[in-house]
């Protein structure tokens, strides 16, 4: 859409094949429906919040960041707030307001959209000339391919634009889960399925001990392993599980120091002391995480507090401050929020986001291999690039 208005407002005819029976399907479920719309951040900023890639991003961020994006749907009567982490939303918390906006903007400049599924390029002597839909052939001076990648296919990201650009002649980096859930064998997850820890603070290690990604927020454990917005912000920086290993690591008492745990534990200790191992569980922890801290302490629930030895205290302030689980890899890409992989960057101009295999072929969003971390920077990556792909197109249809 962003590509599509663009163009249009450059004076070029345009057409949008959509397969959906509405416009915008996947930006509406974008933000848990509120649609974190882009990051309030400076260039630099916006750029080291992308995962892969991001020096293929520089030329199209330095023409239209989250400032430029703030001001285009303002203008389009969406008005916008920014929150913590200088993440943008509307002020409606509504996504539909976004889309809504986009389509009666496109149907303003006279935007022809047409329902069907493109399923090819049609390419004559190195250049296209059109695209091929299930319903019927579209000749075009121009094409923008903006499909998405193939998380959630039931919004229309089916790889489609993955299967055109390779027929096209160009790579296509494998595509793999990004901002999606975390698989872990452990049999503590399953034991606390469904127990959503808020005010946490996360660590992620590889195998070298090294920290790959650390933050504080919520998380949630699943039968499968973990999921939550602190995870799916953690499986972006981690990558290739072929290669890596990976621990997770949670401070279930991030504002208590080790000196004040101990004192808490203690003076907990004291009032208790009579009673059983699982009541001074139970008021440091919730209830379904009770039998799991007592497993990992080594003291069977039934054991008197009185009876606790200073070793088996110093394990269980070391499991608050540490609770590890490993984790094996991740859940489907279908079920990610974003695709990471995709068209090979180097086969692409930067400037315009041309082809540089088939002359006015272009490319914006997901269908790229670049892919970003949380916080409104994957839309922003849309925003750009279908910006830049929209005005080089028209250029092209008009020449």
């Amino acid at each position: 859409m962003m590509a599509a208005i663009t163009a249009a407002e450059c004076g070029a005819s345009v057409t949008l094949l959509e397969p959906n029976e509405r416009l915008g399907k996947k930006l509406n479920i974008t933000g848990k429906g509120r649609c974190n719309v882009t990051n309030f951040a400076a260039l630099e900023e916006l750029l080291a919040h992308i995962a892969k890639n991001g020096r293929f991003l520089y030329s199209a961020f330095s023409r239209f960041d989250g400032h430029d994006t703030m001001a285009f749907f303002e203008k389009l009567g969406v008005p916008l707030k920014v929150e913590r982490g200088n993440r943008v939303f509307p002020v409606s918390d509504r996504s539909f307001d976004v889309s809504g906006a986009l389509e009666r903007r496109m149907r303003a400049l006279g935007v022809r959209w047409l329902r069907d599924r493109a399923v090819s390029l049609i390419i004559h002597d190195e250049r296209v000339v059109g695209a091929a839909g299930e319903k019927e052939e579209y000749s075009a001076d121009a094409v923008v391919v903006a499909t998405g990648g193939i998380s959630y296919p039931a919004t229309g990201s089916t790889g489609d634009g993955y299967r055109m650009a390779r027929e096209a002649g160009h790579t296509i980096v494998e595509p793999t889960a990004s901002l999606v859930p975390l698989v872990s064998d452990d049999p503590a997850c399953p034991a606390m399925q469904g127990l959503a820890l808020k005010n946490v603070q996360l660590t992620v290690r590889n195998q070298k001990k090294k920290v790959v990604f650390e933050d504080f927020g919520e998380l949630l454990f699943t039968h499968f392993g973990l999921s939550g917005p602190l995870i799916l912000s953690a499986s972006a920086h981690m990558r290739d599980f072929t290669k890596n290993q990976y621990v997770l690591s949670i401070d279930l008492k991030p504002a208590l120091d080790e000196k004040k745990l101990e004192a808490r534990i203690l003076r907990d200790m004291e009032e208790r002391k009579n009673q059983n191992f699982t009541a001074l569980l139970g008021g440091l922890v919730p209830h379904s995480m009770v039998p799991v801290l007592a497993e990992r302490c080594g003291v069977s629930g039934d054991t008197k507090i009185h009876s606790v030895t200073r070793e088996q205290r110093r394990r269980l302030e070391s499991v608050l401050k540490q609770f590890e689980i490993s984790v094996s890899g991740t859940r489907p890409v279908a079920e990610a929020i974003v695709t990471s992989g995709g068209i090979k960057t180097g086969e692409v101009n930067p400037n315009t986001m041309e082809s540089k295999c088939v002359k006015g072929l272009y490319f914006a969003g997901e269908v790229l291999d670049t892919d970003a971390y949380t916080g409104g920077f994957n839309l922003q990556i849309a925003w750009a690039t279908g910006r830049a792909a929209g005005e080089a197109a028209a250029k092209a249809e008009n020449e």
